[in-house]
């Protein structure tokens, strides 16, 4: 009888340790994640579009939502919007079919403990000069740089002069983050890759071969400045840049997270990432969380 009390005592006791481990790996490490970004972080086209506002092109199955189910996150506010800039973290934005995104730095609280942000390419139209100019030079000199050279001035180069003034206004950012939700954790989430290394693919991305090379380097000019206002401004900065190598818009056999130049609003708007992308994006910045 003795021997059975004390099989039954140390069979009590396993259980409780086990309920207590699963109870404790189900709930949630981050109660309230908050997904700041523009349309690379929102992810217009790539099904199941949300309606809140339609025009934000905000996905149910970008990095954010991806992201908020594998850390079981107790809450999830995800106000990311195409065409965001770093303005639009604290001023309304309008967007198509009449809607307004609202600030999104309103959806920041106290007890807000995870906060994922990616934003800056708008800015200067960076990213929207790029592909509407490039293509269309390509055709009067394709192996060359014409697009490097449009945008060079008496020696500069203004695309990366705009890059350098991003970095403080992301600093900005980043300190209104910590101001509305000081106990916060901040991440900076980085651009993937969309030229190749090698190679080119101008059926998809139809810059001239010269200027890949340098759309890589406006890339990694623009990763460069938000790893620095990162690191400036008391967050982490998750680099996709790298992860992203081989996954490039002229990634064939599916493993492209990047859409090329071809709208298609079933799937991915030009330019943009894929439903691949936003999983492998999401893969980098739960790595970086764990």
């Amino acid at each position: 009888m003795r021997n059975t009390r004390l099989l039954v005592a140390v069979v009590s006791a396993a259980t409780l340790l086990v309920t207590t481990a699963a109870a404790a790996s189900a709930a949630p490490r981050f109660h309230h994640y908050v997904a700041l970004g523009d349309s690379y972080t929102s992810g217009p086209f790539i099904p199941v579009q949300r309606l809140d506002p339609l025009g934000c092109g905000r996905s149910t199955a970008n990095y954010p939502s991806v992201v908020a189910d594998g850390l079981h996150a107790g809450e999830f506010t995800d106000v990311s919007c195409a065409g965001a800039d770093t303005g639009s973290m604290t001023r309304p934005q309008q967007v198509p079919f009449n809607g307004t995104n609202a600030p999104q730095l309103g959806a920041l609280r106290i007890d807000t403990d995870l906060v994922t942000l990616g934003i800056g390419g708008n800015d200067f139209d960076v990213f929207g000069r790029l592909v509407s100019t490039c293509p269309g030079l390509r055709a009067g000199d394709p192996t060359g740089n014409p697009c490097e050279e449009h945008f060079t001035s008496n020696g500069v180069d203004t695309v990366k002069t705009a890059i350098a003034n991003i970095e403080p206004r992301v600093e900005a950012v980043l300190a209104a983050v910590h101001q509305r939700s000081p106990g916060a954790r901040v991440l900076v989430v980085g651009y993937p890759r969309i030229a190749p290394e090698r190679g080119y693919c101008p059926d998809v991305l139809p810059f001239a071969d010269g200027d890949y090379a340098w759309l890589s380097r406006v890339e990694s000019d623009l990763n460069q400045a938000l790893a620095d206002a990162a690191s400036n401004g008391d967050a982490e900065f998750v680099d996709t840049f790298g992860p992203s190598r081989g996954h490039d818009a002229c990634a064939r056999g599916g493993s492209a997270w990047i859409n090329g130049k071809d709208q298609n609003v079933f799937e991915a708007a030009a330019y943009h990432p894929l439903k691949a992308g936003m999983a492998g994006v999401a893969a980098v910045v739960l790595k970086s969380l764990r």
